[in-house]
């Protein structure tokens, strides 16, 4: 065994010990004495805040009250979702286009939110695809998905979507560098001269939000991690977090562990706005996908762009800084005041606390200690503010309330540290149940903090709930941390897998949702606005049933004369103008799923039959209390059949339209 090997065993032999005699204690207590009451809310009673929370593997986004821990909503973003109808109806399955094709599913990390002068405004939610890089916009008024855009030179966008004070950009960091450019087939041995790593800058619009990708940063081959805006005075900059400073492509749990220092990368995003307009940029072919949502026609659309344009700091040496920073950082944070910038590295038994006035004095001097992939690399000291002492084990990531006080979270000692940002004083420390990975605070990432709550986003769960087979259920934990020591009030499941989350409060958004959609502004292709515009078309093998949902019968709910070989597509309209009154559709044989269609809303179904018979379709939501008889029938003939087209609605013989196939 070489030195590097044995001193890494040593160092997490010594981990493991430390952490069994750091074990939380009283691992099955629930929480102490009256605290559950200040979780408790009313029946008939609104929590204080929304809590929006990652998937991770399921692609989904969920949608929790604070302090309730009641699950309000699953929002479906990268993944097919049979509930929703979401990628199996016609108008949905364009949001799951990429330039791969379709791609039902992804993984889902973080969440980030809108932000005027630094303050969460409510208006959209963000979150990143890891696997096929992708990053999504969920419209905070209907709690839909509004937009996704790929991200191309990327792989595991994993250091996404982090977000500026005024929501100019969002960024995107590779977890995975790759090779970037014309030729693609490179040996994986070649990753220290083939391989890149990316940040991308995607802006945001300022009325509507729409993303595009303004600029990417090509950059050494190492593994982007977690990242911060700057704000206040460091407004402009962007901090990220990145490991595999060896640049190894190989059991990187020992061969990306081997130096005592990896990187916090500082971004002066100001300044390369600035090389962009005097046209340093270069322009790359590339392929992604740009998915968009029109709640005007209901319906997604999908296109495919083919130009970025790339900035490289090792030639434009101004725009990015490192800042050594111990070891194999996961996260890195910005405090409100903007002025201090927390690493915290897995393996190190510190935590850094980075100056911005430092670093800046720092790049004015040139106290530099070399270069690193041509990026000027800081002295460690000439950045720092100072350490936290032995604060836990495995420190991962760090939010902040509204009183000078920063919370990060421990893996290994399965915890979560109060201290003071400016004393670097430990406060107070908390166990978790068990092994926590984020942490949150409602703000906590913003200049204005609600310093009430923070809640664990754990990642085991063993005796805390009613076993369910070889998986537990996901978890997390809300901590009060309003007085001088944190109290745990609840422990709550969550669909699974929680990473990081946030949390805004309700007031931001409960008066803005969307209650209906206006079934006059309705500008979908194949409305039927009322059902005296109900039919069903023939255009060559396609039939096009233009199909009303109300309380509590479809129109048409009897249809012959299809045949085997035909393309059925339902396009289903809900006349209802009333709020929660969603309509179902399904049918016997759909290869898909379900349909739900919102208050005003029409969505499509693609129905192939595969056999004769006479096939049932009904409402799957329920509606009313005849909801049992919101149903109708679909006769499919054999192919050579002469039975005519025709539906109804109460009577018989109502004539269908026949038009010439489309050509």
């Amino acid at each position: 065994m070489n030195s590097s090997k044995r001193m890494l065993t040593i160092l997490l032999a010594l981990v493991a010990l430390q952490w069994m005699s750091c074990k939380p204690k009283g691992a099955s207590n629930a929480a102490a004495g009256g605290s559950a009451e200040k979780a408790y809310v009313a029946p008939g009673k609104y929590d204080e805040f929304y809590n929006f929370v990652s998937g991770g593997f399921s692609g989904q986004m969920s949608v929790y009250g604070l302090p309730s821990g009641r699950l309000f909503r699953v929002i479906p973003v990268f993944s097919v979702d049979p509930e929703k109808g979401y990628g199996y109806s016609e108008e949905s399955k364009p949001m799951l286009m990429t330039s791969n094709g379709f791609v039902p599913w992804d993984d889902l990390h973080h969440v980030s939110f809108s932000q005027t002068n630094g303050e969460i405004d409510g208006r959209w939610t963000f979150g990143n695809g890891n696997n096929t890089p992708r990053v999504a916009r969920i419209d905070n008024k209907t709690f839909r998905t509004a937009e996704i855009i790929e991200i191309p030179n990327s792989a595991g966008n994993h250091s996404s979507p982090f977000i500026t004070e005024n929501s100019e950009y969002l960024v995107a960091g590779t977890r995975f560098s790759i090779p970037v450019g014309d030729n693609q087939d490179v040996p994986i041995e070649s990753y220290k001269d083939n391989f890149k790593g990316v940040i991308s800058f995607i802006s945001i619009g300022k009325e509507h939000g729409e993303m595009d990708i303004a600029f990417q940063l090509l950059l050494p081959g190492v593994n982007f991690d977690l990242s911060r805006a700057g704000k206040g005075p460091s407004h402009g900059w962007f901090f990220f977090s990145c490991y595999n400073s060896e640049q190894a492509n190989t059991l990187l749990e020992v061969n990306a562990s081997q130096r005592d220092k990896d990187f916090i990368l500082a971004v002066n995003w100001k300044k390369a706005e600035e090389y962009l307009k005097a046209g340093k940029g270069v322009k790359k072919q590339v392929r992604y996908a740009h998915n968009t949502w029109d709640e005007k026609t209901h319906s997604a659309k999908h296109e495919i762009r083919t130009e970025v344009t790339v900035l490289d700091p090792a030639i434009l040496k101004d725009i990015c800084y490192f800042i050594p920073c111990p070891k194999s950082p996961h996260g890195c944070d910005t405090d409100p005041t903007g002025e201090y910038i927390v690493g915290s590295g897995k393996l190190a038994a510190i935590i850094p606390v980075f100056s911005f006035t430092k670093i800046q004095k720092a790049i004015a001097d040139k106290t530099y200690d070399g270069e690193y992939g041509g990026i000027p690399v800081i002295k460690y000291e000439a950045a720092l503010h100072g350490e936290v002492k032995k604060p836990g084990l495995g420190p991962l990531h760090t939010e902040f309330d509204d009183k000078g006080n920063a919370y990060t979270s421990f893996f290994v000692s399965s915890e979560i540290v109060k201290w003071n940002v400016k004393s670097l004083e430990v406060l107070d420390r908390v166990p978790t149940y068990y092994s926590i990975g984020h942490l949150s605070i409602p703000g906590g990432d913003t200049r204005k903090p609600w310093g009430k709550y923070v809640v664990a986003y754990n990642k085991i769960t063993k005796d805390r709930y009613l076993p369910t087979g070889p998986e537990l259920t996901q978890s997390a934990q809300i901590f009060d941390i309003s007085g001088d020591k944190m109290q745990l009030i609840l422990d709550f499941p969550t669909i699974g897998e929680p990473h990081y989350a946030g949390s805004m409060p309700a007031s931001l958004i409960k008066d803005k949702s969307v209650k209906i959609f206006k079934i006059d502004e309705n500008q979908h292709p194949y409305a039927a606005k009322g059902e005296k515009e109900s039919k069903v078309v023939r255009e060559g093998n396609k039939i096009h049933v233009y199909m009303t949902s109300i309380r509590s019968h479809f129109a048409p709910d009897n249809i012959e004369g299809v045949k085997l070989g035909d393309e059925v597509y339902f396009h289903v309209t809900n006349l209802e103008q009333d709020w929660d009154v969603p309509h179902g559709f399904a049918i016997k044989g759909a290869l898909n799923a379900e349909l739900l269609i919102m208050p005003g809303e029409t969505q499509t179904l693609k129905w192939v039959p595969e056999k004769v018979g006479v096939f049932p379709f009904y409402c799957t939501d329920f509606c009313s209390a005849l909801h049992q008889e919101m149903q109708g029938y679909l006769r499919v003939s054999p192919a050579g059949s002469n039975v005519p087209l025709s539906f109804s609605l109460g009577k018989k013989g109502a004539d269908a339209a026949e038009k010439p196939a489309s050509k």
